[in-house]
């Protein structure tokens, strides 16, 4: 039997009755990676009735730096699995749906028309993070989408804007501009982040998976973007 104690410092802090529209509510998190993985199980601490998880990666050694998962305990095993065992572990009660697939562009819209109050786009490969947003854009989908974490250390710039005020950011750029093309100029929150670059910690790749480079990152950054994520998305479903 669960104890339904277990929000009572959550309830203490927004209500019982905003606490109950969390339990209500319907979230889709896709991409379980340092942002998606830390958003995920803030979500389920706060006490999300419903949750679907998306990812179809396994651990790899050189994810312990930053995703809430990795431990050398769990290279090579499911990263939505691990997931989904820690936030039942959190909450048993949570309704949760583990979907372990990398989500091709053409499968989004099937996806997101499933009924959720907000989708959290916390995908690193370029073309299915703007399909999924083009996709939440065309069905009227409350979402929030997560730009770029890496080559930083400075969490000061970090925060939820429109992506038209997004800035220092070659991944934002680069969504802007393919998002023009489509007349998509605003409309929709992002996390980002403002200031330097670390250029040099960038690296290629051989472009699978959508994902042709990655930059260097620190532990708590990915992180950060997950809680200013999880932060937008709770008070807006807990209507405060």
């Amino acid at each position: 039997m669960i104890d339904k104690n277990w929000l009572e410092r959550t309830e203490l802090l927004i209500t019982p009755e905003n606490t109950d529209y969390l339990r209500q509510s319907n979230v889709l998190v896709v991409g379980l990676g340092g942002v998606g993985s830390y958003a995920a199980e803030f979500l389920c601490r706060a006490g999300i009735g419903k949750m679907t998880i998306v990812d179809g990666d396994v651990v790899d050694l050189t994810n312990t730096n930053r995703q809430l998962q990795a431990m050398h305990s769990t290279v090579g095993k499911s990263k939505a699995q691990l997931m989904a065992a820690r936030m039942l572990d959190i909450n048993p009660a949570l309704e949760l749906t583990v979907i372990e697939e990398f989500l091709e562009p053409q499968v989004m819209e099937q996806l997101v028309g499933s009924g959720f109050d907000f989708v959290l786009d916390c995908i690193d490969s370029f073309q299915p993070k703007v399909a999924l947003i083009v996709c939440c854009k065309d069905l009227r989908q409350p979402f929030i989408s997560s730009m770029g974490a890496g080559g930083r250390f400075v969490p000061s710039g970090v925060g939820v804007r429109d992506i038209l005020k997004t800035r220092d950011c070659p991944l934002a750029q680069q969504v802007r501009k393919t998002l023009k093309r489509r007349k998509i100029i605003s409309g929709f929150k992002v996390v980002s982040a403002q200031g330097p670059l670390v250029r040099k910690s960038r690296c290629m790749t051989d472009g699978t998976k959508y994902k042709k480079s990655y930059y260097g990152t620190i532990s708590y950054m990915p992180a950060l973007f997950g809680l200013h994520m999880a932060a937008y998305v709770i008070q807006k479903l807990a209507k405060l």
